[in-house]
């Protein structure tokens, strides 16, 4: 099935006009830090470079998201996969302004290229005491990115068709505390270092492109084992 960028571009529209559940299982005990209110950046655009190989024919080859790595220095979720976002300061005006300085400060893509389509409501996440504000947002004009080498080491425009193949997904295992947790997760191909995408940014990705009707069928007994 062929797919057009303009397509996938309106579902986003579509699905942020709605309200759909955000399910969250916490993959760790709540810390012992302040409550902070944060926000992340999910933002697709049309990859001119790096089109998706070998990926599912539910997106177009070239619909990306931009994802990084933070660095592994980082107090919470060192060396993870993640949105680029980070901490509500002073000189925000909203969230949406937070969820976008920090893309740049992280990034350096310029905000003005951005077009938000909205926000989902705040998660929380216990292993942080962070309250997240998932901001989404469309690349309207992609600017050049890259690491900050502070908060992020790598950052990705990942083709959303290879998260989305079936051969990219699995659940994560998570022993932590005596406990074993289990979420939804991804397998970067090569290119991207194999990371596995897992914890909030591989939930809500996955529950996104459940929603917006992308999703391929997948073997959820196929398990890619973490660490914190």
């Amino acid at each position: 099935m062929d797919r057009s960028v303009a397509e996938a571009q309106r579902e986003l529209r579509e699905l942020m006009q709605r309200d759909f559940p955000l399910p969250f299982q916490p993959q760790g005990s709540l810390a012992s830090t302040p409550l902070r209110h944060s926000a992340v950046l999910i933002l697709f655009g049309a990859l001119d470079r790096k089109p998706a190989v070998d990926g599912a024919t539910t997106v177009p080859p070239e619909l990306d998201v931009l994802l990084t790595r933070r660095a592994d220095g980082m107090r919470h979720h060192a060396g993870q996969i993640a949105f680029p976002g980070g901490g509500v300061e002073a000189i925000d005006l909203d969230i949406v302004g937070t969820a976008l300085r920090e893309a740049h400060e992280e990034t350096g893509l310029d905000p003005a290229g951005v077009e938000v389509l909205g926000a989902l409501p705040a998660i929380h996440i216990p292993v942080s005491n962070n309250l997240v504000t998932p901001v989404v947002g469309w690349w309207r004009l992609p600017s050049e990115v890259a690491a900050d080498h502070s908060e992020s080491v790598e950052v990705f425009r990942t083709p959303v068709a290879e998260l989305l193949s079936p051969a990219a997904r699995g659940t994560s295992v998570l022993d932590r505390d005596g406990f074993r947790h289990r979420g939804a997760a991804f397998k970067l191909g090569p290119r991207f270092g194999e990371h596995t995408v897992w914890g909030f940014t591989g939930i809500l990705l996955a529950t996104l492109f459940d929603e917006l009707g992308w999703a391929e069928p997948w073997d959820p007994q196929r398990e890619l084992p973490v660490q914190p």
